[in-house]
């Protein structure tokens, strides 16, 4: 059996970030809505404000960039390309991405975009060495 690549551990690391960050929105949203509307069909829109709202968009910002970042790693590791480059890449990644919640959650302008920026680079260098 083949040992796992450093990006596709990365990558199991990050699903578990994105587990992380449903459960830390899910606990800051039910803070602000009563159990009915928790436990309810949820038809119309609930209207978040504060940490619980910005948790939600650190989130779903994650599962985007998540889509980018499997992807990326999906080309190298199956073409073979795992190097010491590209596990950089995905260890940058990763930490962007974990610096990114709490940045988000705080509201810490202009570092929330600056580490996003970083991720998304880390990303966009992992896909073009699986390129090369």
């Amino acid at each position: 059996m083949e040992k796992m690549t450093p990006e596709l551990t990365v990558l199991a690391l990050a699903a578990l970030l994105q587990v992380a960050q449903m459960c830390a929105y899910s606990v800051a949203a039910n803070m602000q809505v009563d159990a009915k509307t928790a436990f309810g069909p949820r038809d119309t829109p609930v209207q978040l404000s504060g940490v619980a709202a910005r948790l939600q968009r650190a989130m779903n910002n994650h599962f985007e960039g998540l889509v980018l970042f499997s992807i990326a790693v999906g080309i190298v590791a199956i073409s073979g390309q795992s190097t010491g480059f590209t596990a950089a890449c995905a260890w940058v990644y990763l930490g962007a991405r974990i610096a990114y919640v709490p940045a988000y959650a705080f509201g810490l302008s202009p570092w929330r975009s600056i580490i996003w920026m970083i991720g998304i680079a880390a990303t966009t260098a992992l896909l073009i060495a699986g390129l090369i």
